[in-house]
């Protein structure tokens, strides 16, 4: 029997979920009829892909070496479908694009709209996340496009340096440094200071550990958060301390920044992809678009 699409898409969910009923659940069919097309693949490759003597289903031997070519070739195909309905004068077409959370905070939305201004008819799948979930998901073709920062990229991601992001010390209100032009020495902020940071998976916070750490700074961390969101709402009716992008605080009318001495390091806001992935022309437009971006 020829090998057909289903039969991929069909061992790729059973491998995943590890079990025929949630995998024929997933996809919506019935259990005997699935581990009937999975048989029918094994068929025809002439080996057996899966292992089911087990509590849970495995792949075999054969079976670990057959899957990554059945993703890839799922995935490829996608990409293919999608080139064909590309429209290069951009009178329709999609485009999947996340970022990590500072970005969603002050660049999402001047960016969007500018980008739907000028192309109206192109759809956007907007996400959240972080730096390792935008390369895993780049990688597995989940993503056209994610805006993080240039470090040392997942094999296979391809990174463009945009522009400069600078960090700072950020109070609100009722803080007792609100309105300090002196700069803070950072060997005080363990003193007088306590903390609201974002959550240890985002590479913001990695950059202000590191920071830290290198002055040789303990900080009291009193709050973790895994939104900017909830870290201004958090510093602008408390007296707790955060770091903050400039390009965020610089017109907050509710967060005031504090000098740092020495000064929190900048880094470098990069446009990432897949290597050698295909760029619609909607992609290519955002491209264009944030390149030419001024923070």
């Amino acid at each position: 029997m020829a090998l057909e699409l289903r039969h991929l898409r069909y061992l790729l969910a059973v491998s995943e979920h590890g079990n025929f009923t949630r995998a024929a659940e997933d996809l919506r069919i019935s259990q005997p009829t699935l581990s009937q097309q999975i048989k029918q693949l094994e068929k025809s490759l002439g080996v057996q892909l899966l292992d089911r003597t087990g509590r849970s289903v495995r792949l075999t031997d054969a079976g670990e070496a057959y899957v990554p070519y059945a993703r890839r070739a799922l995935r490829d195909l996608a990409a293919a479908e999608r080139a064909v309905l590309d429209v290069q004068d951009l009178t329709r077409g999609h485009l999947r694009l996340a970022m990590t959370p500072t970005f969603t905070a002050y660049l999402i939305g001047p960016l969007i709209a500018r980008f739907h201004a000028a192309h109206p008819a192109i759809s956007l799948d907007v996400r959240e996340m972080n730096q390792d979930g935008i390369e895993a998901a780049l990688l597995a073709d989940e993503l056209d496009l994610g805006i993080a920062f240039s470090a040392d990229h997942l094999p296979g991601i391809a990174g463009t340096a945009l522009f400069t992001e600078t960090l700072g010390l950020v109070v609100g209100p009722r803080h007792p440094h609100t309105g300090r032009d002196r700069a803070l020495p950072v060997r005080e902020v363990a003193d007088g200071l306590e903390l609201a940071l974002l959550s240890g998976d985002f590479a913001t916070r990695g950059h202000i550990d590191a920071y830290l750490t290198a002055h040789r700074v303990q900080p009291r961390i009193t709050v973790e958060a895994n939104s900017i969101n909830a870290l201004t709402e958090i510093v602008r009716r408390t007296d707790l301390a955060t770091v903050l992008p400039d390009a965020l605080t610089r017109d907050h009318p509710h967060l005031h920044p504090v000098p740092l001495a020495p000064a929190l390091p900048a880094r470098t806001v990069a446009l990432l992809r897949r290597d050698s992935a295909y760029a619609s022309a909607a992609a290519q437009a955002l491209t264009r678009l944030i390149q030419q971006w001024e923070p």
